[in-house]
């Protein structure tokens, strides 16, 4: 059970856990199938590490450009990322702390996206304007497809 702060999509994907891990940590393949529908990424660095960050702008479907930041504070390869995601402003509002987990089920990778939000609001509005919840689910199948085509 989630809590009102936060945001969990859980998906079973048809591969191992080293490639999962790999394709969603490597600038080669992570603007290749990062986000919800429609949008396109442009890494501008992708450093990898506790205290490393990834840079890089989200081009949406209408034509609008968003800057995002993540800032990595935990890297277990090929187990788990958490970090912090942000517009690339200190004290954004919307900032919100990330986990991934990467779990192997036999052949297949069970990967858990978590994100907590600073306030029930700032999850609210994520989910509502932004399309939080069902982006994290796009994005998965995203995700999904590119491995496929590996």
């Amino acid at each position: 059970m989630t809590s009102e702060k936060e945001i969990e999509v859980t998906r079973l994907l048809n591969a191992p856990r080293e490639l999962v891990f790999e394709v969603w940590t490597s600038e080669k393949h992570v603007d290749k199938w990062w986000g919800p529908n429609g949008f396109t990424n442009t890494t501008h660095k992708m450093d990898v590490r506790p205290g490393g960050e990834w840079l890089f702008v989200m081009h949406g479907p209408g034509g609008g450009s968003y800057d995002n930041r993540v800032r990595f504070v935990e890297v277990v390869k090929p187990e788990k990322l958490v970090y912090f995601h942000d517009s690339g402003k200190d004290n954004d509002p919307a900032e919100f702390h990330a986990t991934i987990t990467f779990e192997s089920v036999g052949k297949q990778t069970k990967v858990t996206l978590k994100s907590v939000f600073k306030t029930k609001e700032a999850r609210d509005l994520a989910v509502r304007e932004y399309g939080a919840l069902e982006g994290a689910k796009q994005h998965l199948n995203k995700l999904e497809s590119y491995l496929s085509g590996l």
